[in-house]
């Protein structure tokens, strides 16, 4: 009986998305990875270089919650590799995690070149180009870049930019028009008095962390999480931040009469914003009368500010990417072009910070190298 041929797999992106499908592909198929970059350089930079693994969330459900798009198509993709197989896929390959109080789940060594070099280790039996995906052409399945021609029996497309987009356009696929998400925002209030000031705990549009106010405007978890949530509404819009818990003003006034309004006020908020937010921060409090208690409380628990453009700051991941309708989440297989997959952030699938975007990349990778095998 003739052998079975090997299938040939052309994989578009050396980042984690690629990497990770080309693993579980190299044992059974020709693999052959093409980035004009350094593979799983992008790992580097994840976690401030101590590489944020995934969230230590392990019901699919409310895994999902976490990703402002594409919530739904994730349900059977973490139904069927989940943050637990995550765990055991990496300390398979030799890297231990431990899991912070936040529910971050890192490296042992808290660095993510280690991370990278076990992972590329682990990848002996793939073969990396080093040239420019520009498009891919059907009958026969072709990878065309800047230097050559290359045959495939299936193309997996893991490239989370432009080189991606271009790819699954040249298809016919329609790309979800990518905004930046993750990011710090800019203010059109004047905030550069406040630049350097945290405040934990705020709550503002149903989430609740920290912000930083920056010489542009505002920026911190709070502020990545609302920026992922409304990367996508036009701007202006306008925030409205709670900054400390309810307390009792009138009470306070009373019981210190001759303090400062804005030393009375920094047991709750920091002294440089209560300066801020107050017309004469050295009045005695003895000395503020009904209305001005109701207009403090209500910039305390109101602050409002105009959203004029998103910041330099965060992690800054895209919003946007192929159309998930075109996209079949049980197989990760194009619904227009059979023998093309997609994984990863070339997607229109993005999630919040602390690991939560990786994720998305080992759980679409596993589906898209599983449904080829």
């Amino acid at each position: 009986m003739a052998q079975e041929s090997i299938s040939k797999i052309g994989i578009i992106g050396g980042g984690p998305a690629g990497c990770f499908c080309a693993y579980f592909l190299q044992n059974t198929c020709d693999v052959t990875v093409f980035d004009y970059g350094s593979p799983l350089r992008t790992l580097l930079v994840t976690g401030g270089g101590r590489c944020n693994l995934a969230h230590a969330e392990f019901d699919f459900r409310e895994l999902a919650k976490n990703y402002p798009r594409g919530e739904k198509f994730l349900y059977s993709v973490f139904s069927k590799f989940s943050t637990a197989d995550t765990l055991k896929f990496f300390n398979n390959i030799g890297v231990e995690t431990y899991i912070q109080e936040d529910m971050r789940i890192f490296p042992v060594s808290n660095s993510a070149k280690d991370v990278r070099e076990k992972f590329l280790y682990s990848l002996n039996k793939t073969k990396f180009k080093k040239e420019r995906a520009l498009r891919i052409e059907q009958n026969p399945l072709r990878i065309i870049t800047d230097c050559s021609s290359h045959k495939f029996d299936k193309i997996i497309i893991a490239a989370g930019g432009h080189s991606g987009y271009d790819c699954a356009k040249f298809l016919g696929h329609t790309i979800v028009e990518p905004k930046p998400a993750l990011t710090a925002l800019k203010t059109k209030e004047n905030l550069k008095n406040l630049a350097g000031v945290s405040i934990k705990n705020v709550r503002c549009s149903g989430f609740r962390d920290d912000i930083l106010f920056t010489h542009e405007g505002i920026s911190g978890p709070l502020i990545y999480k609302i920026s992922s949530v409304k990367a996508r509404d036009s701007f202006p819009y306008k925030l409205e931040l709670d900054l400390c818990d309810e307390f009792d003003l009138q009470d306070l006034l009373n019981k210190n009469p001759h303090k400062t309004i804005k030393n009375l006020l920094s047991e709750f908020i920091p002294k440089s914003f209560a300066e801020y937010i107050l017309e004469n921060p050295d009045t005695k409090c003895h000395q503020i009368n009904g209305k001005t208690r109701d207009e403090i409380l209500n910039k305390i628990h109101n602050f409002t500010l105009t959203i004029t453009a998103p910041a330099k700051g965060g992690e800054v991941v895209t919003s946007g990417g192929v159309d998930l309708k075109e996209i079949n989440p049980k197989t990760m297989e194009s619904r227009i072009v059979n023998g093309v997959y997609f994984c990863g952030e070339v997607m229109d699938i993005d999630g919040f910070c602390g690991g939560f975007n990786l994720q998305n990349c080992w759980s679409t990778a596993y589906i898209a190298s599983h449904a080829i095998l």
